[in-house]
């Protein structure tokens, strides 16, 4: 007893994979809703391959005399569609669709733009009111002696690196200093917001290049005279 074939069965709505008796005939309405008077079947390689390989053109004849092989493809076509449902099935031009106006779908309450915006999923998601930019490195060590620049002759302002860092009253890098004498306007607190340490008029905030660390000693009376 020979093994039954295997092959794949197309028509406009169906699709599937079967075995069959190669001595049965060549009409198969069972599978694909067809009547076998309005049949025409084709052996196809493969479903990528659509040269006919040979028509099943004689009803009385059995499907071995065609010499079908394992794989190959059973294309039936419907001579007289109008006569049967095919094609209606997967013919969706006469379905209504639904439509939802942006405003009407806004209003939603169960959507995935609710969610989103609850949830501050996405482009909800919460930014930084200000992108902070890039800080450049100060090589100015905490605790060094310096001397700022002055813009009064001979005023040599001396002092000890107490801050160097980012501050809330105004953007950069500012370094703070503790004045050998009371030079400054600060205690090391700005708004509020201590920094710093010092006696009161002995702190003073300036950006890093009107300062120059090295070795300055506090300077004595007579060395100011």
């Amino acid at each position: 007893m020979s093994s039954p074939l295997r092959v794949f069965v197309i028509s406009p709505d169906t699709r599937s994979e079967r075995r069959f008796d190669s001595h049965i005939t060549s009409k198969i309405e069972l599978f694909t809703g067809i009547p076998a008077s309005s049949q025409s079947v084709s052996v196809l390689n493969s479903e990528d391959d659509p040269t006919v390989v040979v028509q099943l053109s004689d009803d009385s004849k059995p499907l071995g005399f065609y010499s079908l092989k394992d794989w190959q493809v059973l294309k039936v076509d419907d001579l007289n569609p109008s006569a049967s449902f095919t094609g209606q099935l997967t013919d969706v031009s006469q379905v209504e669709k639904f439509e939802l106006s942006d405003a009407a779908y806004a209003e939603r309450q169960d959507s995935v733009l609710t969610y989103k915006q609850r949830n501050k999923v996405g482009r909800f998601a919460p930014k930084d009111e200000q992108v902070k930019e890039s800080v450049p490195s100060v090589d100015i060590p905490i605790g060094a002696r310096c001397q700022v620049e002055s813009s009064e002759p001979g005023l040599s302002k001396r002092g000890t690196v107490r801050f160097v860092g980012e501050t809330q009253f105004a953007s950069g890098v500012w370094v703070g200093i503790e004045y050998d004498e009371p030079f400054g306007k600060n205690n090391g607190s700005v708004k509020g917001h201590e920094y710093f340490t010092c006696r009161p008029n002995y702190g003073v905030f300036v950006k890093p290049d009107k300062v120059q660390v090295g070795d300055f000693p506090e300077l004595d009376l007579d060395e100011e005279m």
